[in-house]
């Protein structure tokens, strides 16, 4: 994988739609802040299509986009509790089962929110699929993409201001790798070419 060519493609991305992405960043951190979290999995589901859309389409991203994933409210919900009960039973055992959890669903779940918002799929079907494109292919590769994935919004949640500019950036980055995934055929390994002919049979 061309990790260059990912990260430049989403600096590149981010800069052209930055007041944007910064806009609508801010305005999905205070609306989760105030809800308690609990719009946060369906706002992230509507900012990654959003972005996906101004990756694909150049269409420019905007704060109603948001809100345009609330159909998917309640299995995302469904969801982070029961996340958030796993991770709570692992740290509260010992802290490496609840470390343990939460690499397993940033490995696995990666590509869950745009496979649900661009190809629809329903919330199992989407937690499948990710966890074939993760592990098919170079696994190294998808342990490199969340490695950069979760150390730049943990690099950006350090400080409010920061979150503004890396949770895009990093963003931009994973959905650039989706998409050369998606179009690569999901991560399947290619057919095996036909035998060739059986000449003593011509």
């Amino acid at each position: 994988m061309d990790f260059k060519k990912h990260l430049e493609n989403a600096w590149n991305q981010t800069l052209k739609h930055l007041v944007q992405l910064i806009l609508m960043t801010l305005v999905m951190s205070v609306v989760s802040v105030l809800t308690m979290g609990i719009l946060a999995p369906v706002l992230l589901a509507g900012y990654f299509q959003s972005i996906l859309l101004m990756m694909r389409d150049g269409r420019a991203p905007n704060i109603q986009d948001l809100f345009s994933q609330m159909n998917l409210f309640l299995p995302l919900l469904g969801f982070s509790i029961v996340v958030f009960i796993a991770m709570m039973v692992g740290f509260m055992l010992f802290v490496l089962p609840g470390i343990a959890v939460v690499c397993l669903i940033a490995f696995g779940c990666l590509y869950m929110l745009p496979l649900m918002t661009d190809k629809k799929l329903g919330l199992i079907d989407a937690v499948k699929k990710s966890w074939q494109m993760a592990t098919q292919g170079n696994v190294a590769d998808h342990v490199v993409v969340v490695i950069l994935f979760v150390g730049l919004i943990a690099i950006g949640s350090s400080v409010f201001v920061g979150t503004l500019l890396t949770q895009p950036f990093a963003t931009v980055f994973v959905l650039s790798v989706y998409l050369e995934r998606m179009s690569a055929g999901n991560g399947k390994a290619a057919a095996p070419p036909p035998p060739p002919p059986d000449i003593s049979t011509i």
